[in-house]
């Protein structure tokens, strides 16, 4: 299968009014890539993200998109506040209001919109909760309908921050589960901040370390392999 580029980051630095939280970042994700980034907290894991999403330029360096997603083809999954835990509308309400990039002007979703929105309901199991509160749902139930949400958006890329927050075990390997048929089987590029490093060594095929003493790019084996991995090992042992 082709592995194109949809993002990549040249000597990148990123952060807030001059001030630089991530330095000398070289990156590129591909279609069908799985990335799981970790590290201290603070270090700047939210800060990339929004980099690569184009909410953030970069201070020095520059970061490159594929046409499609400069025309919307990501989806992205940002951690959930309270407010948004309490958001008074249907299922397929919020499911749709991933494809508000694509509405323009127009007042009404199209039929195609409405149908990829079932679609993607019925992907994820959530079909029959359509016409439930959104804020009725258990926190597993409002992850999925966020990552529907977000595949209406998504045809290429999925971004996700800290997707298993709140989730009860089961819930967050279901959730891990979907990413990985998206990965594997739709060829859905995924990129993923994350605290629980047992499952992104488990799942991704690479991983970025970001961190005070430096950064490390590489697959699950050779992380493991590095001082930052080492001291992991030494950690859960």
């Amino acid at each position: 299968m082709e592995h194109a580029d949809l993002i990549v980051c040249r000597d990148v630095s990123l952060g807030y009014e001059g001030h630089r939280v991530l330095s000398g970042l070289n990156l590129r994700i591909q279609s069908g890539d799985y990335l799981c980034i970790v590290g201290d907290n603070g270090s700047g894991k939210s800060t990339l993200l929004r980099g690569l999403l184009g909410l953030l330029p970069p201070l020095a360096g520059t970061i490159g998109r594929a046409p499609e997603l400069e025309r919307g083809a990501v989806g992205y999954l940002p951690q959930q506040t309270q407010a948004q835990r309490d958001f008074p509308a249907t299922v397929e309400e919020v499911v749709l209001s991933g494809c508000l990039n694509r509405k323009g002007f127009r007042f009404f979703y199209s039929p195609a919109e409405k149908s990829g929105a079932l679609m993607n309901m019925g992907k994820l199991g959530i079909l029959e909760l359509k016409d439930r509160s959104y804020r009725s749902l258990s926190g597993g139930q409002q992850q999925r309908v966020l990552l529907a949400r977000a595949l209406c958006a998504a045809s290429r890329l999925l971004i996700l921050d800290e997707p298993v927050t709140g989730l009860d075990p089961s819930a967050a390997q279901d959730l891990y589960k979907t990413l990985d048929y998206l990965n594997r089987r739709e060829n859905m590029a995924v990129v993923m901040v994350t605290h629980d490093l047992r499952s992104a060594l488990r799942n991704a095929g690479t991983i970025l370390h970001i961190g005070q003493a430096g950064t490390f790019l590489g697959t699950p084996a050779e992380y493991l392999s590095s001082p930052f991995g080492r001291k992991f090992k030494e950690a859960s042992e």
